[in-house]
């Protein structure tokens, strides 16, 4: 067992974040094709790498749990870590839905597995917080992951796979899941003390809750774009400015493997506003669109390249949220 420990490394579940990134930004140039007619192998390499990212780290969780027990129940346990792991499910649902054009048996096989964790861990995760005692310190957007960002890829996923109506359950879920955490985060970062350096990045989570919820919504219904629709796109909107006027202060710890924190909101901005555009959406959004989509495909490739050289140096999750020193429990 020691042996495995050894040379088996160790990795945080915030690491899942990038497979959302990687098929997510699949998932955009799967709407770029429907749109604008793209290359349709672009998105569909996309979601195959982001496939094979997951099935490397999967593997790494469940070692994890299974030889270095004590490792994972410090990451189960901590403050912040914690709502990381909800990922593993929420990224199982996402390959499920890069799936299913090609093997739907199989991709429905898969999101039942990653909805269970989901929904199991949030059951869990959600009884925790509700016994309280916990530190505004450790009060970061990570809140939205078991409950909103998993409400909201259970609903995208229901909705591919032909369940639309356990879709529209779990988007409600998500939506009102979120306004309910977001009213604690702001309150946390107008009325407590400055966050240190290596649990900013988190911040790039609130670009999501609207974002996805807007591809979410989408999903759920029908017909030309709506009030609710533009409202999302619209928050989404301010949402990313103000991390771009904040982005020196977010990084002022370097950017690390972190920074796939801001990558599925940013995908779901591209693919919330290019699917209004199909859908008849004309303005801000016919405007925006074909600016938004390249934008977003440059920042992940930049991302991605400073990755891989963050992999080879052997700097992968230094300086990760998950790793910042925080206080106080649950």
């Amino acid at each position: 067992m020691n042996d495995i420990r050894d040379r088996v490394p160790i990795l945080p579940a915030s690491l899942f974040g990038i497979v959302l990134g990687l098929i997510g930004l699949g998932n955009s140039w799967r709407t770029a094709h429907e749109l604008w007619g793209l290359p349709a192998a672009i998105g569909e390499s996309l979601m195959l790498v982001g496939g094979v990212v997951w099935t490397v780290l999967l593997l790494l969780f469940v070692t994890k749990w299974l030889f270095a027990t004590e490792e994972a129940l410090a990451e189960a346990c901590h403050p912040v870590q914690c709502c990381f792991i909800s990922l593993a499910g929420v990224a199982t649902m996402l390959v499920a839905v890069a799936a299913q054009p090609h093997a739907r048996p199989i991709a429905v096989i898969i999101f039942a597995l990653g909805f269970s964790f989901t929904c199991a861990f949030a059951l869990w995760r959600t009884g925790t917080l509700w016994q309280g005692g916990r530190s505004a310190e450790s009060t970061t957007p990570i809140l939205y992951l078991p409950t909103v960002a998993g409400s909201y890829v259970t609903a995208i996923a229901c909705v591919a796979l032909g369940f639309a109506e356990w879709g529209r359950l779990a988007f409600g879920t998500g939506v009102i899941s979120w306004l309910a955490i977001e009213s604690i985060i702001i309150q946390r970062l107008l009325t407590s003390p400055e966050m240190p350096s290596a649990l900013r990045p988190t911040l790039g989570i609130q670009l999501a809750p609207p974002t996805v919820g807007a591809v979410a919504y989408l999903s759920v219904t029908a017909g030309p774009p709506d009030f609710v629709a533009y409202a999302l796109i619209g928050y989404g909107l301010f949402q990313f400015i103000v991390l771009a006027r904040l982005s020196r202060w977010i990084f002022a710890g370097g950017v690390t493997a972190s920074a796939w924190s801001f990558t599925f909101g940013l995908t779901a901005l591209a693919t919330a506003m290019m699917k209004l555009v199909g859908r008849g959406g004309v303005g801000p959004f016919a405007v925006l669109a074909p600016a938004i989509f390249p934008l977003v495909c440059a920042m992940l490739g930049v991302l991605t390249l400073h990755t891989i050289g963050l992999l080879f140096s052997g700097r992968m999750v230094s300086q990760s949220p998950a790793k910042a020193p925080v206080t106080g429990p649950k």
